[in-house]
C-alpha cells in the first residue's frame, strides 16, 4: 500500500480512536453521576441500576473498538496494515473503507464467525 493511502487510513483510526476515547469518558462521568444521585425510592434504585449496567456494556463495547482501532494503528506503523491476519493477501479496498480497523480479509472472516479459522 502506498504512503498516501496508509496516511488516508491513518487519519480515519485517529479520529476513530479520538471519538471512542471522549465516548468512553463521557460513559464513565454519565455511571458515576448516576451513582451520586441520593434517591431513596427502591424504584429510582433500580432504574439507577439498570442505567449503570447500560452503560457498563456501551463501554465494553466502545473498549472492544478502541482495541480494534489501536491493534490497525500498530499494524500501520509496523507495516502489515491492510494485509489478512490469516491468509496474508491483500485486503480489498472497500473493506478498508468501511471497516479500517478489519485485520480478515472477508472470506477469512466468515470462516472465524464460524469457528473455522
Amino acid at each position: 500500500m502506498d504512503k498516501k493511502r496508509l496516511d488516508y487510513y491513518k487519519k480515519k483510526l485517529v479520529t476513530r480512536r479520538e471519538e471512542l476515547a471522549r465516548g468512553i469518558l463521557r460513559t464513565e462521568q454519565e455511571g458515576r453521576e448516576a451513582d451520586e444521585d441520593p434517591t431513596v425510592d427502591l424504584a429510582d434504585k433500580a432504574a439507577n441500576s439498570y442505567t449503570k449496567e447500560f452503560l457498563f456494556g456501551q463501554t465494553h463495547n466502545e473498549r472492544t473498538m478502541l482495541a480494534l482501532v489501536d491493534n490497525a494503528l500498530i499494524r500501520i506503523k509496523d507495516g502489515t496494515f491492510g494485509e489478512c491476519d490469516s491468509c496474508h493477501e491483500e485486503l480489498q479496498q472497500k473493506r478498508l473503507e468501511a471497516v479500517p480497523w478489519t485485520r480478515y480479509c472477508i472470506s477469512c472472516q466468515e470462516k472465524k464467525e464460524q469457528g473455522l479459522l
